[in-house]
């Protein structure tokens, strides 16, 4: 035990943790091993995964799929640049990726992780104007809400007012916001709910490149579920002002809301669209940024001649292989009725808490459930409450949210919202 308290000692003294204070960090529990929807720590409890490690792990963990695929990738190579070179699980990649994304997007840029997805379609859709000879359409339209990463043009991106990076804006580039749609997954959105983005785009069209947006959901900004039928609206009103439209299906891709790709939920093919998180089923860090052959060609028959990113580790061998496993395990399983499933336990077993006084909101799409609290959680009292229950769940401000691996059972899924109805009903006091 002494060994295990050295190391969590050097952790808290050493490492600095995502939104974590050096000064006062919240406790991190050293996790020993994953398996399944579990994670074992070093005094054999185990905690049910509500997470997914960020959205990403929709198998689980130590899937023996997966991990024949980086295995057998290790014997040939882990890595090799992408400037001049090229290997067959980034061209397996690309064929299986066109096969399940509409056949308009067909042109594929691969990326070292959400936030840089999110760089290169900005930059994509700037260097497109330019080439246009419209430099002038230099800046971006994007949600209130909304949450697109942490480098910095994805910052920039984010709610200027209310999102996580707001200290920020002194420094960021300055884009225009709308409103975010207030009307709810299930119901019509009448014009009203576009008027600010209309108004935005009627007097400012001929500087805006783009429209860039979280499809239906609005991930780390609020748990946000909108209408498909804004994103209806709102590609027309793109198209009439000249302006693209960029969705960042970071979150929402391979299968979480219920569809394959949350534009599924749309009559809308947007112009560049951001993959990450589960497309290696959270075994390492990639993305990409794919976009259509107009754009493509546009670029490229410019007087810069080529598309100027080029990421180190840009289409990383390992990383596509083990995509490859992911996408097609995921294609032969049940995974519709998997999330069909999940989805309907979330609403059943969720709803309870709005009986709450402490609750908002109950809200459940696809994988997703949220519960809404009237007041901001105690982050390490409540973690340290999870825990204590056998559970890892890792709310934020006054969302306390489940986005389970796919693979989760009825039981292991009951673990979950039981225990996050408990702590409300029973450690009000504490966690508030």
């Amino acid at each position: 035990m002494d060994e295990i308290n050295k190391l969590i000692e050097f952790d808290k003294n050493h490492l600095w943790h995502p939104y974590t204070s050096m000064l006062h960090p919240i406790p991190a529990y050293l996790i020993k091993s994953a398996n399944g929807v579990k994670l074992k720590l070093y005094d054999g409890k185990e905690l049910i995964d509500g997470m997914s490690s960020w959205w990403c792990a929709i198998h689980g963990y130590n899937n023996p799929i997966l991990n024949k695929a980086v295995n057998e990738q290790l014997k040939n190579m882990s890595h090799i640049m992408f400037g001049g070179i090229t290997h067959e699980p980034a061209i397996e990649l690309g064929k299986l990726l066109l096969s399940i994304l509409p056949k308009k997007l067909d042109k594929i840029f691969y990326c070292d992780s959400g936030s840089v997805s999110v760089e290169v379609a900005v930059k994509m859709a700037f260097q497109y104007q330019i080439a246009r000879g419209k430099p002038q359409k230099n800046k971006l339209i994007a949600l209130k809400k909304a949450y697109h990463g942490d480098t910095f043009m994805a910052m920039s991106l984010c709610d200027p007012v209310n999102g996580m990076h707001s200290m920020f804006q002194n420094v960021l580039h300055k884009h225009y916001f709308t409103d975010s749609p207030n009307c709810n997954f299930n119901e019509d959105c009448p014009d009203e709910y576009l008027a600010s983005l209309k108004n935005i785009l009627e007097n400012h069209h001929n500087e805006i490149a783009a429209f860039i947006v979280e499809p239906v959901v609005q991930g780390a900004g609020g748990m946000h579920f909108y209408s498909p039928e804004y994103l209806n609206k709102a590609k027309k009103l793109c198209e009439k002002y000249d302006v693209l439209m960029i969705f960042d299906e970071i979150a929402t891709g391979f299968g979480r809301t219920g569809k394959m790709f949350a534009l599924e939920h749309t009559n809308v093919i947007p112009d560049i669209l951001c993959l990450g998180k589960a497309i290696t089923g959270g075994y390492m860090t990639f993305a990409t940024t794919v976009t259509n052959k107009h754009i493509a060609e546009t670029i490229s028959e410019s007087d810069a001649g080529m598309f100027m990113h080029g990421p180190t580790f840009m289409a990383n061998p390992l990383a596509a292989n083990v995509a490859v496993a992911s996408i097609k395990l995921l294609l032969s399983s049940p995974w519709k009725t998997r999330i069909k499933k999940i989805e309907e336990q979330l609403k059943i077993e969720l709803s309870k808490c709005n009986e709450l006084d402490c609750v908002k909101s109950v809200r459940v799409l696809g994988a997703i459930g949220v519960v809404e609290t009237v007041k901001p959680v105690n982050l390490p009292i409540i973690q340290k409450l999870f825990v204590e229950q056998g559970v890892w769940i890792r709310p934020f401000g006054k969302l306390i949210y489940l986005m389970p691996p796919y693979i989760i059972s009825e039981r292991e899924l009951e673990k979950l919202t039981n225990t996050i109805y408990n702590t409300l009903k029973n450690f009000n006091n504490e966690i508030f």
